[in-house]
């Protein structure tokens, strides 16, 4: 058989910075997201993720600013 040295060994690195770690851990009340069930039509699904695929935006953002929207202008 070949001698063939095995793979070198890499530690697991250093540790983030400890204010790095904590940031995912602290949320503000806003937001936090909670879950918003409802159904829509077929079309209406594939024209919604459509325009947010092709504007680059979640279709959580679409929803988000499309109401801050409506509501400024309904009052």
């Amino acid at each position: 058989m070949a001698n063939v040295p095995p793979p070198a060994r890499r530690g697991k690195g250093e540790p983030p910075p400890q204010a790095a770690a904590l940031d995912n851990l602290v949320r503000g009340e806003s937001v936090r997201l909670k879950p918003l069930n409802f159904k829509v039509p077929a079309d209406f699904h594939r024209e919604f993720k459509t325009f947010a695929a092709m504007n680059g935006m979640s279709m959580l953002t679409v929803l988000v600013e499309s109401f801050r929207l409506y509501r400024e202008h309904k009052g």
